[in-house]
């Protein structure tokens, strides 16, 4: 079988929404499909009943974080259709499969795109800035850079705007060849705390909104794992734990049919009984109790993605 070509593509607005067609967005969607995009402004327009939409009618499949790199197989009427090798998936064993407006995407040589060094975003949003100071756009939380310098207050950043600066305080800067550093499971938990009341988004993947099993794979990723994309996908890796051993970060998985059924949902556990998730269209991440609720007549798995790490004394 012939292998299949793509060029490679940057992202170059703050956050791209990848749809399941080029025919998916509706016409109130036009705000979150432009360069620069509108995101809260596209939020805004977007009802209980239009954002349930975006999953009851499949419209809408992943997002896409500004720098991130993205294999283009297919170009069509202003579209790309991507593959994103950040998000494992069955979908596709290269990645995350979708289409993006081929206006919030850029080619790139990869060459120039590697780096030693990637400064990664840490605060949930933070001011991307030209030489003069002047603000490029705003960077979402997890938007990762290859750094070209450290400066005292700021980080040099290639981007795809050019070289430009993120403030020392909104990131941390981590080798390549090491990897962000490895957290705890009580740390996954405590970085998703600081996102208790973000609304929830279908298939958000960023500080302006996530879905549950985009959280997940996002607080993951702040704790120096990488976890596939979706919920079913993440109930079959990791390391399979018993409901009586359970720590803080596990990862517990929900099916329909009082758990017997597909997987729907997944939420990082919490400890003493609880859980932190961002549980639906209309609500907000939280930290709940599983006792007589739903969730504890369809918990139907955990899984361990993070390592005992040497906490400091």
């Amino acid at each position: 079988m012939l292998e299949e070509s793509y060029e490679n593509y940057i992202v170059n607005v703050t956050v791209a929404t990848v749809w399941t067609a080029p025919i998916s967005p509706r016409e109130l969607d036009e705000p979150g499909l432009a360069n620069p995009v509108r995101l809260e402004e596209w939020l805004k327009r977007l009802t209980k009943e239009k954002r349930l939409e975006l999953c009851d009618e499949n419209l809408v499949q992943s997002q896409l974080l500004y720098g991130e790199e993205v294999m283009v197989t297919d170009k069509n009427n202003g579209w790309a259709h991507v593959i994103i090798p950040t998000q494992p998936s069955k979908k596709d064993e290269r990645g995350y499969p979708g289409w993006v407006p081929l206006a919030q995407l850029q080619p790139i040589t990869t060459q120039l795109w590697e780096t030693d060094k990637t400064a990664v975003v840490t605060s949930k949003k933070a001011i991307l800035t030209d030489e003069a100071g002047e603000t490029i756009l705003v960077l979402s939380y997890m938007t990762m850079l290859p750094v070209l310098g450290i400066l005292e207050d700021s980080i040099k950043v290639n981007t795809p705007h050019g070289p430009a600066y993120i403030r020392v305080a909104d990131s941390i800067v981590f080798a390549e060849s090491l990897g962000m550093k490895k957290e705890s499971g009580g740390n996954i938990v405590r970085l998703g705390e600081a996102f208790i009341g973000l609304p929830y988004f279908w298939g958000g993947m960023s500080a302006y909104g996530y879905d549950c099993s985009g959280f997940t794979y996002n607080m993951h990723k702040a704790a120096g794992y990488q976890i596939p994309r979706d919920a079913s996908d993440q109930s079959k890796a990791g390391e399979e734990i018993s409901f009586d051993h359970l720590m803080p970060g596990d990862l517990l998985f929900f099916a329909y049919e009082e758990g017997q059924g597909n997987i729907h949902h997944v939420g990082i556990y919490y400890g003493d009984g609880k859980m932190l998730h961002s549980p639906s269209t209309g609500k907000g991440i939280e930290v709940r109790a599983l006792a007589g609720t739903i969730y504890e007549k369809e918990l139907c798995a955990a899984r361990r993605y993070w390592q005992e790490t040497e906490e400091p004394a």
